[in-house]
């Protein structure tokens, strides 16, 4: 099978690897669609630790079920799938809770770091756990359900927000992950979105997504909620001062390896504050969230590629010359 494989820090090659063998529990998917996600894109480069060549990255995926492992029962070759890219072990604490996000065995695809090596999805076949898989409506496009993924995130981070309806939140960065949480506090009914960011385009394309109003800080608003989505110092700040006494944070953005938070102002403020990690079994409740027209990915989708042309795309994509929207993988 064709593959894009990262070979060294910096440069990819269209490779041919062996169509994956699967397990007893697993499927084999026929890879119809995959996003680049940023995770990749600074994984090129080797700053994350968790790309170390050679991998094939992509966990962004949607595609067709091509064969069937024996214990494997409730799917038929040709079923149209997306799955959940966190391969929990379901036997850990953690997985006998629910709370498969924060498994003790985790795995992605598309990740190589000190623990494990699992291939992704920048290619034509990728195994999957059945349990991971979800069946796509009728109306969805293959391109629209290798979006899941990052609708899933967006989910759980509004869901830890304990939001009210009416509620007034604040969504601080306006990136993939950003435009996303817009649409989905609108469809879990939050009252007035306030769109947070310093680059005026950034904000203007929030508004057209469902935010009420964009400004480059929300400090001293005294909203009932804030959402973080970038994940440095400065954002987490404005994210905690922007929310009244007793109000809630949601950190999601992928955090950098320092930031500084005022815990005075959490400790004064009474401040409730929740890291959120991936998604937690959300993938039904995203697709039927894309599936019913509330969150609209089709301005998003900025470039449908093919495999060989992703090379040039995550260069472009690392250089940000290729927009901040979402560019999916035709292999």
């Amino acid at each position: 099978m064709k593959a894009l494989q990262l070979v060294e820090y910096g440069r990819f090659e269209l490779v041919d690897l062996p169509v994956p063998e699967i397990g007893k529990r697993d499927v084999l998917v026929r890879v119809k669609a995959c996003g680049i996600c940023g995770s990749d894109v600074h994984g090129m480069d080797g700053s994350t630790g968790r790309r170390i060549p050679p991998i094939v990255m992509g966990h962004e995926s949607s595609g067709e079920v091509a064969a069937i492992g024996e214990e494997v029962t409730g799917w038929a070759v040709g079923d149209r799938v997306n799955f959940d890219p966190t391969f929990y072990c379901g036997d850990c604490p953690y997985c006998l809770r629910g709370e498969t996000n924060l498994c003790d065995n985790r795995q992605v695809p598309g990740v190589s770091c000190n623990e494990y090596r699992r291939d992704g999805a920048f290619a034509e076949y990728l195994v999957v756990p059945a349990r991971n898989l979800y069946k796509l409506p009728e109306n969805m496009t293959f391109e629209q359900a290798a979006m899941v993924e990052p609708v899933s995130v967006a989910l759980h981070g509004v869901k830890l927000l304990n939001m009210k309806p009416g509620d007034r939140v604040a969504v601080v960065g306006c990136g993939m992950i950003g435009f996303l949480i817009v649409q989905v506090l609108k469809a879990k009914g939050a009252g007035e979105v306030i769109a947070v960011d310093i680059d005026p385009k950034k904000l203007e394309l929030a508004k057209t997504v469902g935010a009420d109003q964009g400004c480059k800080s929300s400090a001293g608003m005294e909203l009932d909620c804030a959402i973080e989505a970038v994940g440095i110092t400065a954002t987490v700040d404005v994210a905690l001062r922007s929310v009244r006494k007793g109000g809630t944070v949601s950190l999601v953005g992928n955090m950098s390896p320092k930031v500084d938070i005022p815990l005075q102002i959490l400790v004064q403020r009474e401040l409730s504050v929740f890291g959120s990690c991936g998604s937690q079994l959300d993938y039904p409740e995203s697709i039927d969230l894309i599936a019913n027209g509330a969150v609209n990915l089709e301005p998003m989708i900025s470039a449908r590629i093919t495999l060989d042309q992703t090379k040039e795309y995550f260069d472009r994509l690392y250089k940000q010359e290729a927009g901040i929207m979402k560019v999916i993988v035709c292999p």
